[in-house]
Order: C-alpha cells, then structure tokens, then sequence
C-alpha cells in the first residue's frame, strides 16, 4: 500500500480529470490586433502529478499558490507517472505539475515554463551493512536496482542497466531492498528519507552524495502555450522576492506532517 495523505480538499484534487472551461479575457498590458492576440483565460484548469512522490506533493501544494497569485485556480490530480504523461500528452488534461528538462525533450506537446521552481536529487539507497560505495552511474552496473514505473530522472541514470526492478511507489521498493530482493534503491532524496521515517526502517541509507541534482519545471499543454510566459513571469517574481523560498519551506514542512499523522 501506498501513503494515504490526509489533505484540505481545498488545495489537493479530487480524482475525477476536470475538463477547462474558456472565456476570453483580454490582459491588460497585450495590444490586440486580430484573434490570435486574444489570450483565452481558462476559468479552471486540471494539472496531473505523479502520485506517491514526496516532491510532488510539495509541488501539489507550492504551483496552486502561483497560479493563484495571476488570478487562475487550478486543481491536480495525482496519478501514476505513465498516465500522467499520457493525459497530458493527449490533452486530456492541461500539463503536469513538475518534471525534469527531458521530459519535453521526449514530449512535443508539451511546452516547459522556462524557470524551474523546485529540484530533486537522484539519489541510491542501499543496507547498510552491504556498505556500498556508490558515485556514479557506472557504479550501478553490478547490482540489482530498484525504480519507481514512469519517473524520468531515474529511467534516465539506469538506461542501458541489465538488473532493474520497476515498482509502483517508494514504500514499495523500500519493503523489497529490505528484503534482499534488490541491492539499491533510486528515488530522489526527500521522497526516500521521509518514506524510511515512515517505514520506521534505520538500516536503510542515502548515499554520500546524490548522483545527479535536477531543476524541475511545470509543463502545460501546447494548447496553452500562451499562459507561459505570464506563469514564467509569476515564478520568477516569487524567486526575487524570497517568496518561492518560504513557500517551498512551508510545503515541506506540510507533508511531513501529513505523513506522520
């Protein structure tokens, strides 16, 4: 079983994809000239994450407050990373919450907000009386590995690898490198600590340092190309004035606690 995170319905979705609803609304400060210079503001919008992720749930909690602060309200629904991907490709829903640069390298439909609002590391969990001694990828090669299905940035660092083990979430994948099943575990850093403090297992740890440290980005639909640059602008506001800080900060701290009730 996965977590079950108990959250205010006023800022977490429900599970049903939200079709968008368009009015135009001219902004201000855009010179209309014909049609296509006509911004369609969308009343609501249905963004997809990936479900079970720590750092996702952080950005479940963080990209509503941007939008809000340009006058749109968004609900996310949280669903396995294939389907995520899938719904947001055809459309089905408006984007997904965060993901790494390559992910639009591998989706033309999709376009990325250019700055990037929060991170991950990637990063290899082992026992600790194996010892192991992990830097690089080329390290990976000897062992059995364990990933969560669909997650960009660690189908990225096991590319080419012969032994790996694709679960459904980090709970899972943990129960089974305690087991011996698997030698490591690739998640991202925050995901992997909070999800061992929760599983109450202290044989488990992190590596020295992570194997890669990436920027992740919001990703809308081409068929909302032009609300880019006005969310680009908002994050960027909030990254100047120290408010993405403090908003990232108060997330965090979030779903710990909704971890651990």
């Amino acid at each position: 079983m996965g977590f079950l995170f108990i959250v205010p319905l006023t800022v977490f979705a429900t599970s049903t994809i939200i079709a968008p609803t368009f009015i135009v609304n001219v902004i201000s400060d855009v010179n209309v000239k014909n049609e296509t210079d006509v911004i369609p503001q969308v009343i609501h919008y249905n963004f997809a994450s990936i479900e079970l992720l720590i750092e996702q749930e952080v950005g479940r909690l963080v990209l509503p407050q941007i939008y809000k602060n340009i006058g749109i309200d968004i609900t996310i629904t949280p669903l396995p990373a294939p389907r995520a991907q899938l719904l947001a490709n055809t459309g089905k829903s408006d984007g997904e919450i965060m993901r790494i640069w390559t992910y639009g390298e591998e989706n033309n439909q999709m376009i990325r907000v250019p700055t990037p609002y929060y991170y991950l590391e990637t990063m290899p969990f082992s026992l600790a009386t194996r010892q192991l001694d992990i830097h690089d990828k080329d390290d990976l090669k000897q062992y059995k590995l364990a990933k969560i299905r669909g997650v960009k940035h660690t189908n990225n660092i096991t590319k080419g690898l012969a032994h790996v083990y694709k679960v459904n979430n980090t709970e899972n994948m943990f129960k089974i490198l305690q087991k011996g099943i698997v030698d490591v575990a690739l998640t991202n850093t925050l995901d992997g600590k909070l999800t061992l403090k929760r599983l109450g297992y202290q044989n488990i740890i992190p590596a020295v340092k992570p194997l890669a440290v990436l920027p992740l980005y919001h990703y809308v639909h081409l068929k909302h190309k032009k609300l880019v640059p006005l969310i680009n602008q908002e994050i960027l506001r909030l990254q100047k004035n120290g408010e993405l800080k403090a908003l990232i900060r108060s997330a965090e701290e979030k779903v710990n606690s909704f971890i651990f009730k």
